[in-house]
């Protein structure tokens, strides 16, 4: 299972863009790929740790709890790490 993280917080349009393009992504990956990511939305609004470490980077993307991304998500790069990250856990 790979497991992909979005930090951001609410009213936050880069946030909202991000979320989309994970979206996204996630729809245009093979089926096989598709069921094993998980995606586990978290606010720097309900949690003082993940304030203090992302505020001024949110929307950031965290792969298996390392940084894919931080203000941007560009499709194509995401659509890779997580086909990478899917072969790396068969």
């Amino acid at each position: 299972m790979t497991t992909l993280t979005l930090i951001g917080k609410p009213d936050c349009h880069l946030c909202d863009v991000a979320h989309g393009v994970v979206e996204q992504v996630i729809a245009g990956l093979p089926e096989r790929v598709a069921e094993h990511v998980d995606v586990v939305e978290r606010s720097i609004a309900d949690d003082a740790e993940l304030y203090a470490q992302w505020w001024e980077k949110i929307p950031v993307v965290l792969i298996d709890g390392r940084l894919h991304a931080h203000w941007r998500v560009a499709p194509d790069r995401l659509h890779e790490a997580l086909l990478d990250a899917a072969a790396v856990t068969r």
